[in-house]
């Protein structure tokens, strides 16, 4: 088994991974489904061409990943929610962890998301 095979077969099973947490993420209304489909399609277009292809075809790409990719950026409504759901796991993983330098780190991480979910991801209407 070659290096290459081996890549594809890790890319494939993210993938996987990342499409099954997306879905969820479309049924369950505190986890966002977008990112993972995302990821998913990334995922997909390094493993290879047959799957990449299978994953375009579906409804979840042309409804999800596809109106992202054309209108490149979200709602303000799907931003918040977005927002408050990882803030929310933040906050929690902030309170249940009592490390200084993780601690920090969270905080960092929350900041520099706000910022990129305001000032790099376009607010379509």
């Amino acid at each position: 088994m070659t290096i290459k095979h081996i890549k594809n077969i890790v890319f494939a099973l993210l993938g996987i991974l990342s499409l099954g947490i997306g879905i969820a993420g479309t049924i369950l209304p505190v986890l966002p489904g977008g990112p993972f489909y995302l990821f998913a399609a990334f995922c997909f277009s390094k493993s290879s061409k047959r799957i990449e292809n299978w994953f375009q075809s579906t409804t979840v790409y042309q409804k999800y990943v596809l109106a992202f990719l054309q209108k490149k950026g979200l709602t303000k409504k799907e931003k918040i929610r977005i927002n408050i759901i990882a803030d929310s796991f933040i906050i929690a993983s902030f309170i249940m962890v009592d490390i200084l330098v993780a601690r920090i780190f969270m905080i960092l991480l929350a900041l520099y998301k706000h910022y990129y979910f305001i000032y790099k991801i376009e607010t379509i209407e």
